[in-house]
């Protein structure tokens, strides 16, 4: 199955910080909590980099991490509850962790892109988080704007793709050539990941994201009809439409511009591990133009437009209903 150093380490490390997460939420996320406290996932963010980045100081001192996150908020008085906190749940998977070494792992991640690094993403889909529902943590290996290796460690959805609030959870990961698997975040028994076969555009199943401010709602709207789509949307949060789309329930996921950031590029720790999870299922993935994304422009995708994903069938259908409604 994997054969690299590179992919196992990334699975230990993510299932590590999906446990670290998880933590979190049960003790500071309650029923009460509103949209705009954040404090919940701010600690989650950090604890979940600084455990990541922790692994890469002692077991891969000499990668690159990109990470979304750097410790330059937390190093003042002001924050110094919220860095108790995160050295808190870091120090459950690293008994004694203090809040200096916290911060300096978390900025480990201030790197800046290389021709070999990794990006991560600590906690993707933080509505999501906050509902309870789905999020995601993104770790990915590019090399020469490539991406190699790419881990989504996914705590509230199944192994097979389909929503499991408050179950075992999954970890997908995809190597280069050796395919997209999946298994279950607290063990091991790795499934084979491969996209839907469906190739008739109308029935084609839409990831959508639940937050209507990350997308062109009129535009989907409009490619919805392009497409003749009949069947309901998917609708989640973060990088778990990637994973999702990989095991076959779903079939189209686009990022489009949205009419007040027509200038937005990608992050590329928003695209790095789900697209080649979806890649290595099968499908593809591209900017959309139909440019593949190039992951060699620092820490955005400055070079590409939006992203269209799909199992592969229906990517140009997809292209060719971007280019009609003028996308």
């Amino acid at each position: 199955m994997f054969e690299t150093p590179e992919t196992k380490f990334a699975v230990a490390a993510v299932r590590e910080a999906c446990a670290v997460i998880r933590n979190v939420q049960r003790s500071l996320c309650t029923q009460a909590l509103t949209k705009s406290d954040r404090s919940p996932v701010t600690v989650a963010d950090f604890a979940a980099q600084a455990s990541i980045a922790r692994r890469f100081a002692t077991e891969r001192p000499d990668d690159v991490l990109v990470g979304e996150e750097d410790a330059g908020d937390l190093r003042g008085e002001a924050s110094r509850a919220t860095v108790e906190q995160v050295a808190r749940f870091v120090g459950e998977v690293a008994p004694g962790a203090t809040g200096e070494q916290v911060c300096d792992w978390i900025d480990r991640g201030r790197a800046e892109p290389t021709a070999r690094f990794w990006t991560l993403d600590p906690v993707d889909g933080t509505k999501g988080f906050l509902r309870g529902e789905q999020y995601a943590v993104a770790l990915a290996l590019i090399e020469n704007g490539r991406v190699q290796v790419g881990v989504l460690g996914c705590p509230n959805l199944a192994a097979d793709g389909t929503s499991d609030i408050g179950g075992a959870g999954s970890v997908i990961a995809a190597e280069r050539g050796r395919g997209t698997w999946s298994s279950s975040l607290d063990a091991d028994g790795w499934t084979r990941l491969l996209v839907s076969g469906r190739r008739v555009a109308k029935e084609a199943r839409f990831l959508r994201s639940v937050e209507s401010g990350h997308t062109n709602v009129d535009e989907m709207g409009e490619l919805v009809v392009a497409l003749g789509g009949t069947a309901e949307p998917v609708k989640m949060d973060s990088q778990a439409k990637y994973a999702v789309l990989a095991a076959g329930a779903g079939e189209l996921l686009f990022r489009l511009l949205s009419p007040t950031k027509l200038d937005y590029k990608e992050r590329i720790w928003d695209q790095a591990a789900g697209s080649i999870v979806v890649e290595e299922a099968g499908g593809r993935v591209t900017d959309l133009d139909g440019k593949t994304l190039d992951f060699a422009r620092g820490r955005t995708l400055a070079g590409n437009r939006g992203v269209v994903a799909s199992n592969g069938l229906l990517h140009a259908a997809a292209l060719a209903a971007l280019e009609q409604i003028g996308a």
